[in-house]
């Protein structure tokens, strides 16, 4: 049971046949978008401008909101559309779940009439992320000519990580200020009562996991896009930093999507996007 609760909580954050892309106006009223560096606030389109611009970009979302999955879609549809996308890679997706992405998305060419479900079912999706809130942005890059790549690990890897905790290597990722933050998060989380042992074990594989996201991201197709929690695509804590350990100077763009009264700035995100709450 230890373990079962383990795994929940290191998420930290964890149909039509045909998808009709998102029209850009129907998130207008989608609540705020903001350059974090300037302080001005954006249109959708002028968002997607600048994103399109870059070769490496992270989506951070709260991975319970409908509003952001509605955002990553709106994404994946119409990015492409301003230029060729070069690959997506979700935090959902995990190495063992790969071989069966690529073969659907193959198997998909030759017959698109395959049912969503039963494409969640080929994949193995994971129930741990619903599909409900998942599906659509899925889909949308299940049919798209570009690869959709995992970017998490492994049941098997997050386990031995788990029994005996091993860090990345770098400069800003490990640094204490680093650590100690997302220790701050994962005692929080479980209300400040979590042994010194787990605690270790905990922040090991959330920064394993930023590392493998980071791996992938600097491996994959550009321009790419990266779908991920919060704490993930944060750049003062997650996957920003191991970026620029592996390669210095591969700074990727953050889009931050967050609810009302988020604190959220510059040393966080390169824009932010407030959505309603949950209901």
């Amino acid at each position: 049971m230890r373990i079962l609760i383990l795994l929940a909580a290191l998420a930290l954050g964890a149909c039509s046949q045909t998808p009709v892309p998102v029209p850009k106006n129907t998130l207008d009223g989608l609540g705020k978008i903001t350059d974090l560096r300037s302080g001005a606030t954006l249109s959708p389109d002028q968002l997607l401008a600048r994103l399109a611009a870059q070769p490496r970009v992270i989506v951070g979302e709260k991975h319970d909101n409908p509003h952001h999955h509605r955002i990553e879609l709106w994404l994946v549809q119409n990015l492409a559309q301003q230029r060729p996308q070069g690959s997506v890679l979700m935090e959902m997706i995990t190495p063992n779940q790969q071989a069966n992405v690529d073969k659907v998305k193959q198997e998909l060419l030759a017959n698109p009439a395959v049912r969503d479900e039963r494409v969640a079912q080929l994949i193995d999706w994971q129930k741990g992320w619903k599909w409900s809130l998942y599906g659509e942005v899925v889909m949308a890059a299940m049919r798209a000519p570009y690869p959709l790549w995992s970017a998490n690990l492994d049941r098997e890897e997050i386990m031995a990580f788990y029994r005996q905790p091993v860090f990345p290597k770098g400069q800003l990722s490990v640094r204490p200020a680093v650590q100690k933050a997302l220790e701050d998060t994962i005692r929080a989380s479980h209300g400040g009562k979590i042994e010194p042992q787990q605690l270790r074990a905990m922040l090991a594989i959330q920064q394993q996991r930023d590392r493998r996201m980071a791996e992938r991201l600097l491996a994959a197709p550009t321009p790419t896009l990266l779908i991920a929690g919060g704490y993930h695509a944060s750049k003062w804590v997650g996957v920003p930093l191991h970026v620029q350990d592996l390669q210095p100077g591969a700074q990727p763009t953050v889009l931050m999507l967050a609810e009302q009264g988020a604190q959220v700035d510059d040393q966080t995100a390169d824009y932010l996007w407030i959505t309603p709450p949950v209901k």
